[in-house]
């Protein structure tokens, strides 16, 4: 079964916000196409920047706006990470997407010693190399794998796991089981980190949320310490690069889950992400 994001709405947009940005045409230019086994896969340019696209859905990309410029906004919030243990040296990344917060781990993580990276789309890694400049370094381990067969199969212990995984149409409710958090916990190490990207309502903790609500309360039975970051600022930075809209329109957001067994407090020393050229500072206020 899969979770739809757009299932999990319970606002209704406004009217005269949802006119504009569907009278807005955005004009694409197709640079690369496959169909492989998994996806309908595009790589396409507009106004805004270059882009991956699964079908009709953006997965990954890099903005060059007048507003912004960089990773998917949404992305910026896996590096929150940093700020609260500078010394990972293991990370395990599930879903690659273009492979720019991988090059980004590199240039933050001083001790870094491995990123082992996890997807099952085969024709991944070569698109972000030609499309993306993804660079790849004798630190990563690349793993053509479903990742729940990973974790499954792997004996290897991590300080930080990542996981953005979609498919064309959503989430694998795979990813939202007791049984899939076990195996994530049995890949930590003592004091690990996971992070991870769920959709839902903007209204989080509405009664009405019942697919998150009810994923948080499996992720309590299995961390001590849960922060949400409800995607605010990404939204914002999204509505105002692509239709030049100060409001968040839509229901449905990235909602970022950054689970441990230890309180880490929040670094406030963002020198280093400001040298890669991300403001991480909005993205905090979007605790939740």
């Amino acid at each position: 079964m899969t979770i739809i994001p757009e299932d999990l709405s319970i606002h209704k947009p406004d009217e005269k916000l949802l006119n504009k940005i569907n009278s807005i045409d955005i004009k694409e230019k197709i640079i690369f196409k496959k169909q492989s086994d998994f996806h309908n896969i595009f790589v396409v340019e507009n106004d805004f920047g270059r882009f991956l696209k699964y079908k009709e859905t953006y997965q990954a990309g890099y903005i060059n706006s007048k507003n912004y410029k960089g990773n998917l906004p949404y992305i910026n919030y896996f590096l929150i990470p940093y700020l609260m243990n500078k010394n990972i040296k293991d990370i395990l990344l599930v879903g690659f997407g273009s492979g720019i917060i991988i090059n980004q781990y590199e240039k933050i993580f001083s001790k870094l010693k491995r990123i082992d990276i996890v997807d099952i789309e085969e024709n991944i890694f070569p698109i972000a190399e030609k499309y993306f400049d993804f660079k790849i370094s004798d630190k990563m381990n690349f793993y053509l794998q479903d990742a729940l067969i990973y974790l499954k199969m792997s004996k290897k212990k991590y300080d930080l796991i990542v996981v953005d995984v979609a498919s064309d149409e959503g989430i694998d409710e795979r990813f939202c089981s007791i049984e899939y958090l076990d195996l994530i916990k049995n890949s930590l190490k003592k004091d690990g980190i996971f992070i991870s990207n769920m959709p839902s309502s903007r209204d989080i903790f509405n009664k009405k949320n019942e697919f998150v609500l009810n994923l948080l309360d499996k992720y309590k039975q299995k961390f001590e310490y849960i922060k949400l970051y409800n995607g605010k600022t990404s939204n914002k930075i999204y509505y105002k690069t692509f239709f030049d809209i100060d409001d968040e329109v839509y229901d449905v957001t990235n909602l970022i889950i950054i689970s441990s067994d230890k309180n880490y407090n929040i670094s406030s020393d963002y020198s280093k992400l400001e040298n890669i050229g991300v403001d991480i500072k909005d993205y905090l206020k979007d605790l939740s």
